[in-house]
This record gives C-alpha cells, structure tokens and sequence, in this order.
C-alpha cells in the first residue's frame, strides 16, 4: 500500500475497553493507525470504524518497529482491540510481529502486508493459531495471480486489495478502468472461496466528492469494505457500504410482499428478489442498523 500517512486532528478520548462489535466478515470502514503513534490509538476506537487496524508495517520506519511493537502490547493488554497489520511473511519483522502476537489474545486479527501465496497464510496461521483470523492485504501481480489459493485458505477472512504498491509492482494507471480487472479478481477469488467481498484501498484525497466516489466504483466492483487512514472518512464510508434506508424499505417490503420463505412467489424473478430482500435485511442486522422509522 505504500507509507501510511498520519490525518489525524489533536482530540481528547477517555481511556476505557474498546471493542468492534461488528464481524469483519461484514466490516465496512478499516481504519488505519500507525504503531509509533499510541497517541491516536484511543482517538481511533473512539470513531465508528467497523474495524482498527494498528499498522506495524508502512507506517512504521524500519529503526522504529520494536519500540512500535511495544506500544501495540500495552494498548491491546490495558484492554483495546483492534486488528494488527504486520509485516510481508518474506521479511525478518514477519517473526518478530508474529512472536508478539502470538502471546496476545486480545488481537482481534491481523492483516498480513504483501501476501503472495497460501503458504504466505499458511505459515503466519500456524505462528498465531487457528483462533486469530487473517485478511490478506494483496499488493502484487504475484499476489493476484494467486488470489483464488489466498481466499480458499481456511485461515483467510477476507483479502484486501493494497492499491498503492499494486500499482508500482505492475506500472497500471490509478483509472478506475485500469484497475478494474484486479478488482473483479479479488471478488471473483472470495466469492468462490465462499468468504466475504474483498476490502478496497482507501482514498487519499481529502475532498468528500472523491471519496463518494470512490465508495461508488468500490460497491459497483463487488467489493465490501474499504481502507480508510482518515477518521473522518469512516462515517462516509459506513453509509455508502452499508444498506441505505431506502434499501432497507424496499426489502422489508419485499419480505412481505413474498413472505419469508417464498410462499406468495408469482414468477420467476420473484426468488431472486427475495434473495437479495434478505440479504440485506441481514446485512442491516449484523451490522446492527438501527430500526426503521
């Protein structure tokens, strides 16, 4: 993804437990905080982001890693949570991240830069165990190519799509045409792994109309969640990637126009919309919507 870079304003959290209570199969906003920077870590869990991901690779200087490593372990055992990015699986800080974790079941997951194969997933699963889920953060022709083996591993949860080093790996233009093949790989990989749809990058530019519509080519593309490095992109991000109430209407509406399990069904193109009615009343409830006016 390149070097993550620090948008965050001064504010003043209270320090208290934290937790997601959303699943990262159905996450939305990914928000991404620098390890050498436990200053924002309580300012992170504060906002509305479906997940954190405390970011020990980019986002860290090689020098800085250990010191960074430290901050995590102090924050996630005074009862944070959040997700851990660590280092590519080719890299000797892979070890040393993997090392810390592997004592710290308060991690939610991590996200493992750079994944070029299964045996990338495979090897960081049997360092943290069967219980600390991965998302594969795919950032190379190498890692595309090998998308499907990535998604079909029991360890993996999600993949995730590092637009910045993709691009440098491959010279592909920042068009959303020139990227579009790779994004259907990703969404193509996970829907037949049968795990949920890949996360997108995150939009650097600061104005709102970029990243409305970016949030538009990402919930054309298939994808489901997105990477964000600004907190106040979350709330954004959550409404486009989330059922709208207009969405939610017309799917209760639906539901009980059909029935639940189909028994007013006229036509052919009845079930497929019930299907999709369902989907998202389901989505709205595990991403715990509020109730409709």
């Amino acid at each position: 993804m390149g070097r993550t870079r620090v948008f965050w304003s001064a504010m003043t959290v209270p320090t208290e437990t934290f937790s997601s209570p959303v699943s990262s199969t159905v996450a939305r906003s990914w928000l991404l905080v620098s390890a050498a920077r436990p200053d924002l870590f309580d300012h992170a869990a504060a906002t509305s982001a479906d997940a954190i991901v405390l970011d020990l690779e980019d986002a860290v200087p090689a020098p800085g890693k250990p010191a960074a490593r430290g901050h995590v372990a102090r924050w996630l055992h005074r009862g944070g949570r959040a997700w851990v990015r660590i280092n590519a699986a080719s890299t000797p800080d892979w070890i040393e991240d993997c090392r810390l974790l592997q004592t710290m079941p308060e991690v939610a997951g991590v996200v493992l830069a750079k994944t070029e194969s299964a045996d990338h997933i495979e090897r960081t699963a049997e360092f943290l165990g069967p219980q600390c889920p991965v998302v594969a953060l795919v950032e190379s022709a190498l890692g595309l190519e090998q998308a499907g083996a990535i998604a079909a591993h029991p360890a993996t949860v999600r993949l995730a799509f590092g637009v910045g080093d993709f691009r440098r790996d491959t010279g592909i233009g920042d068009e959303p045409i020139a990227l579009a093949y790779a994004r259907s790989r990703l969404v193509i990989a996970s829907r037949a792994a049968s795990i949920a749809g890949p996360i997108d990058g995150p939009t650097l530019d600061t104005q709102p109309p970029a990243l409305a519509q970016d949030c538009t080519l990402t919930v054309s593309m298939g994808m489901t969640g997105k990477l964000t490095l600004r907190p106040e992109q979350v709330g954004s991000i959550n409404a486009m990637l989330g059922p709208s109430v207009a969405d939610r209407r017309w799917a209760q509406s639906v539901i009980e126009e059909l029935g639940e399990g189909g028994e007013r069904v006229g036509d052919g193109s009845d079930l497929p919309r019930l299907a999709r009615a369902q989907r998202i009343r389901d989505l709205a409830g595990a991403l715990r919507c509020p109730d409709l006016p």
